[in-house]
């Protein structure tokens, strides 16, 4: 086979796409994961069914493990505590419920903005109390504690679109970054960025897409309203302050002046 002089660009092309690979492979979640968030999803059932009798609640694993966006270092399981549209509290009231049994049951609570964060069996885990929609599956509405409000959304959705959108590898690469500056991203709000900043890039240019999020996260991002998929009025984008938006913004600024991938991710 003849020797194949490549430019320079080109050769420095594949040196960063094999780096940046080799980086999110690194991080990469074993497949035991997913096998573990469905036997905790089992072993929880039973611990909730006293706190929500007569009614059976459904336990359903969700969030990053369950879309293949979960990286090292944030490896909790999402659980979503499904409950029918005839249970008698309000979503408010199921959130605080759910807080005070698991600390009557010896749990350390971590409430958070829609979720309740406990350690069970030394698995760390963010249990979403929900209400189902009347005549749905999958519509839910949750309460959000932040806001002291409730909104409709549909996490099996979420699941499906971030799963379909061909930007897996990109999404782990941004969640890398993110981790490693420290940066306030709630992994929704990132996945739906990392898509919007990739609307009609190539797949399987990595390293060259993950400039062009940042791009868009140094520019556009800040402004930028990103609404929840399955309810238009859930708006994903008031998650984070402007100031948070703005640290966001600053670091991706820095990346698009370092000449290098390893002082990016590694």
């Amino acid at each position: 086979m003849p020797h194949i002089n490549l430019p320079r660009l080109e050769i420095l092309k594949i040196k960063n796409e094999q780096y940046v690979r080799r980086i999110i492979s690194n991080y990469s979640i074993p497949h035991i994961a997913y096998q573990v968030a469905f036997r905790v999803a089992n072993q929880l059932r039973l611990l909730l069914q006293d706190w929500t009798t007569p009614y059976v609640p459904q336990i359903v694993p969700t969030g990053s493990l369950v879309k293949g966006t979960s990286i090292k270092g944030t490896t909790d399981i999402d659980l979503l505590i499904s409950l029918p549209s005839t249970y008698p509290d309000t979503r408010k009231d199921i959130y605080r419920s759910l807080a005070d049994y698991l600390k009557a049951c010896g749990f350390a609570v971590r409430e958070q903005n829609v979720s309740i964060g406990i350690t069970y069996k030394g698995v760390s885990i963010d249990l979403i109390p929900a209400k189902r929609q009347p005549r749905s599956i999958y519509d839910h509405s949750i309460y959000r504690r932040k806001a002291n409000t409730w909104t409709k959304t549909n996490v099996h959705r979420h699941v499906v679109l971030v799963k379909q959108s061909g930007r897996i590898p990109e999404i782990k690469a941004i969640k890398i970054w993110r981790n490693l500056q420290g940066l306030e991203f709630p992994s929704f709000y990132l996945e739906l960025s990392v898509i919007n900043a990739l609307h009609g890039q190539k797949n399987n240019r990595i390293s060259l897409n993950l400039m062009t999020i940042f791009q868009y996260l140094a520019s556009v991002f800040v402004d930028a309203r990103i609404v929840d998929p399955s309810n238009s009025n859930n708006i994903i984008s008031d998650d984070l302050s402007n100031k948070e938006k703005q640290a966001i913004a600053k670091m991706a600024d820095l990346v698009l002046s370092q000449p290098y991938w390893n002082s990016i991710i590694w």
